[in-house]
């Protein structure tokens, strides 16, 4: 005679369905709310545009996400054993202890390394966005980014004293087929350095000093103290502030003179602001002024 199959409590049964049911919604909600964000994103088509939501919200998107994957792996943990589990024991508790554990950890994990790691990558991300070369929407040709010396020239001097005081940072784009301007504003330092103690983009100004001043009394460099926020690292780095006016930016050939005998090869590296890096080797200066006028780095990278 067979024993009687003993069912499991009714409150077992509405938890076990509750839980494979949380596995099955969480995990739905957590790619679901990835790819969600991925389509917001898209919706954005200008660099500056794409730039400012990204800073605002990945970060607390991809909370999110973990969130839910934590979520989802809590209820699976709480399906182990179903089949020897008839009532609420030690078993119970002890699934339940670990399903909670491991979804803190995930959290708590995530957490780290969305505040510590994610933002170096998240960094190249936004460098990215940030020096992507602007079209003029009137001509459709690329437009140039201006050098912190040449773009004070564009910018009044509101604009300049947020950027002296570092507040504010000002990107200005020009066409110079028809010298047009566009003008982008970017928190100042809202995206740290690199540290380099321990490597992450957690490397921001504390304060700042006017070392030496111009005989007007305007400043004429500047000491800036950086602080990591991660492993607490600090470094200071002295800056000339330029008082160049629009004048000094006027196209002009420089006349050069110069001995190019006996060289016998021209090496160069090129360095872009996302970190990538180029070599070249020329015979000779004429073929390095060849190439640099028609150089363009993007079609390298």
């Amino acid at each position: 005679m067979n024993p009687k199959t003993v069912a499991p409590s009714p409150f077992l049964i509405s938890w076990n369905e509750a839980m494979f049911f949380g596995v099955i919604g969480f995990a739905v909600l957590t790619v679901a709310v990835y790819i969600l964000y991925q389509v917001r994103v898209s919706f954005f088509k200008e660099p500056k545009e794409k730039y400012d939501y990204i800073n605002a919200n990945e970060i607390r998107w991809y909370k999110r996400v973990f969130f839910f994957a934590g979520l989802s792996l809590a209820c699976a943990v709480n399906l182990y054993g179903n089949e020897r589990l008839l009532e609420i024991g030690l078993l119970f508790f002890v699934r339940l202890f670990f399903s909670i554990v491991c979804a803190t950890l995930i959290s708590y994990v995530a957490s780290l390394i969305l505040q510590y790691y994610y933002p170096t990558k998240l960094n190249f991300k936004l460098r990215k966005l940030r020096y992507t070369p602007r079209i003029n929407s009137k001509t459709g040709k690329k437009m140039r980014l201006l050098s912190e010396d040449e773009e004070d020239v564009h910018l009044n001097e509101g604009m300049q004293a947020e950027e002296n005081i570092f507040s504010i940072d000002y990107d200005v784009w020009i066409d110079e087929s028809n010298n047009d301007l566009k003008i982008e504003k970017y928190q100042g330092h809202l995206l740290a350095l690199q540290c380099n103690n321990c490597g992450f983009y957690t490397m921001k100004v504390q304060r700042e000093e006017i070392v030496e001043r111009n005989e007007d009394g305007s400043p004429k460099e500047l000491l800036k103290h950086y602080q990591c926020s991660y492993c607490k690292n600090v470094r200071a780095t002295q800056f000339m502030v330029s008082r160049k006016e629009i004048t000094d930016y006027k196209l002009q050939k420089p006349k050069l003179e110069r001995n190019t005998r006996n060289i016998d090869m021209v090496k160069i590296d090129i360095h872009s602001t996302l970190g990538a890096r180029k070599t070249f080797e020329f015979k000779s200066i004429e073929e390095l002024e060849k190439f640099l006028k028609e150089f363009d780095f993007t079609k390298l990278t």
